[in-house]
């Protein structure tokens, strides 16, 4: 038998738009320290700097006490009308240290306008009263936070408070805040509009939103803003233009109007010249292989997973694709069994891999007709048979 590698070259407007969760990273420069923006179906990422370095989150890091909220509300374990109270020790402690719902001693407040104290207002309080009416005590919600964002994958995270409060062990990294913000999204849709709400009263206080970009850009829809002096100003940002929906992180900023300035700039930069191409949906056959010796001289290569790129209009067209396996493949092949890569290559772009799969059985020819295949590939380079 003889194998040779062989490299297809496959043409046509659609190739040119590969990939599966996977964008081409832009080197596009910010004044951020910190940054990452992702595609919000996908998890691709369009931009990075500095994304997986530890950084101070500062409020930020509530969109886990956010996260831990919504899925017991979604786990039926709570609902929004429980009354939850303000013990002495939260009051005293909250009441003046940052940014406050203005909650008081005693006082029993609603699971939703709790979350709606942290979401619009910030509110240190209302995160510590949500801990611990819901874990027993910030101790333990902490616990729980950390534990979270393990199971998330988040790799660069690490919670010692419910809130953000400085502290040099409660750090996260831009990336993970992407993670956490992106599950917000898909994971609780009932809830996530919660993140729009531009203004919030309780105790005849009103509080708007500290997100810039729901008075900036109609298409922005959460998340939170953050600021320390340790961290700077910055903002997990979320937007939707025509169906598609981007999440954008940067932090370290020197001002609330830099912060603000940066963030649409980018957005609209993601919006504009970038763009979301599918390709294959799971069980699409790309191509076919030839077959050594079987019933069928060739077999359908199949995709496993929907395929999806999002990459920038301009390198969208200097994609190459190649599929890549040894052949002619000897029979007898089974369904399902991986025989061919699909490798997709661009500039700017790491190249990526997809298993092509057999699309059906192909036995073992026999006898007389294995000797003719054999004979008619030696003669005239056939894969088996005519």
């Amino acid at each position: 038998m003889m194998k040779n590698k062989i490299l297809k070259s496959v043409c046509g407007l659609a190739i040119f738009c590969l990939g599966f969760t996977y964008a081409q990273a832009f080197q596009f420069k910010t004044p951020a320290k910190h940054a990452i923006m992702i595609e919000g179906a996908t998890g691709a990422v369009l931009f990075e700097h500095e994304a997986d370095v530890q950084m101070p989150p500062s409020s930020m890091s509530k969109l886990m006490t956010i996260y831990l909220t919504f899925e017991r509300l979604r786990d039926g374990n709570i609902v929004l009308d429980d009354e939850l109270e303000v013990s002495d020790t939260i009051w005293r402690k909250w009441r003046l240290q940052g940014s406050t719902m203005f909650l008081k001693e005693g006082q029993k407040v609603t699971v939703h306008d709790l979350l709606m104290g942290v979401v619009v207002q910030s509110g240190n309080d209302a995160c510590a009263v949500l801990a611990e009416g819901l874990a027993g005590s910030e101790e333990a919600f902490v616990h729980l936070s950390n534990e979270k964002a393990k199971e998330l994958g988040m790799t660069n995270s690490h919670f010692t408070n419910v809130n953000g409060w400085p502290d040099e062990d409660h750090y996260m990294s831009s990336r993970d805040l992407a993670i956490l913000s992106q599950k917000l999204v898909t994971d609780f849709p009932e809830y996530y509009p919660m993140f729009k709400e531009k203004k919030f009263t309780f105790n005849n206080i009103s509080q708007t939103n500290r997100n810039p970009l729901l008075y900036s850009m109609p298409s922005a829809d959460g998340l939170k803003t953050g600021h320390t002096e340790a961290a700077g100003y910055g903002l997990v940002a979320s937007a939707v233009e025509k169906g598609r929906r981007l999440i954008l992180v940067i932090n370290g900023l020197k001002s609330n109007r830099a912060r603000a300035r940066e963030a649409e700039r980018l957005l609209r930069h993601g919006f504009r010249d970038f763009n979301v191409y599918p390709l294959f949906k799971a069980g699409d056959i790309v191509d076919s292989a030839n077959v050594w010796l079987g019933e069928n001289g060739k077999v359908p290569l199949i995709i496993e997973d929907d395929v999806v790129l999002s990459i920038s209009r301009q390198d969208r067209r200097r994609m190459k694709a190649k599929i890549i396996y040894t052949g002619p493949i000897p029979a007898p092949i089974v369904k399902g069994q991986p025989i061919a890569i699909l490798e997709i290559s661009a500039k700017d772009m790491k190249t990526i891999e997809f298993p092509l799969i057999a699309g059906a059985d192909i036995s073992k020819l026999g006898g007389v007709s294995r000797l003719k295949a054999a004979f008619n590939y030696l003669l005239m380079g056939s894969a088996g048979r005519e």
